[in-house]
């Protein structure tokens, strides 16, 4: 288990180093800034899409390695997907990092995001892997600033 754990410490070390989809989006439909006074971490999502598809995201993140690594993997996961699909995604993260049952943790299914579980067992650090997640949502939404309630 503990070669598990190395190559999930390598895969937010890898996101929060190189992050991907950092740069602002230029046009955007949307925005939404994210921030988590308790670590420090502030972030803006941008996107762009039309009514039914997610066609470009990004994160700018400033903050801990786990929210910079998140925002990078969120972008990953569901740039070019349907918005019905994004949807969806956003709710299993937010169970999958917030939920009661420990998730069983599949890296074909859930890829690099299978990484971000471990921080579960620290209740502090869940707000920075949720802030990303909760910014795509409000930023969806219309929303320019996200709640991480």
């Amino acid at each position: 288990m503990e070669d598990l754990s190395d190559l999930y410490q390598e895969i937010i070390l890898s996101h929060n180093k190189r992050p991907r989809n950092s740069d602002p989006l230029d046009p955007s439909t949307g925005q939404a800034d994210g921030n988590n006074p308790l670590c420090g971490d502030k972030l803006t999502v941008h996107v762009r899409n039309t009514e039914s598809l997610l066609e470009a995201v990004s994160c700018d993140t400033d903050g801990c390695a786990i929210s910079r690594a998140s925002g990078s993997i969120m972008t990953t996961m569901v740039e070019g997907k349907l918005i019905t699909e994004v949807e969806r995604l956003i709710e299993e993260t937010k169970l999958l990092l917030t939920g009661e049952d420990e998730p069983e943790v599949d890296l074909v299914q859930q890829g690099d995001m299978a990484a971000l579980i471990g921080v579960r067992k620290f209740p502090a650090r869940i707000k920075c892997a949720t802030l990303a997640w909760h910014a795509l949502e409000a930023a969806l939404r219309g929303n320019d600033e996200a709640s991480t309630e």
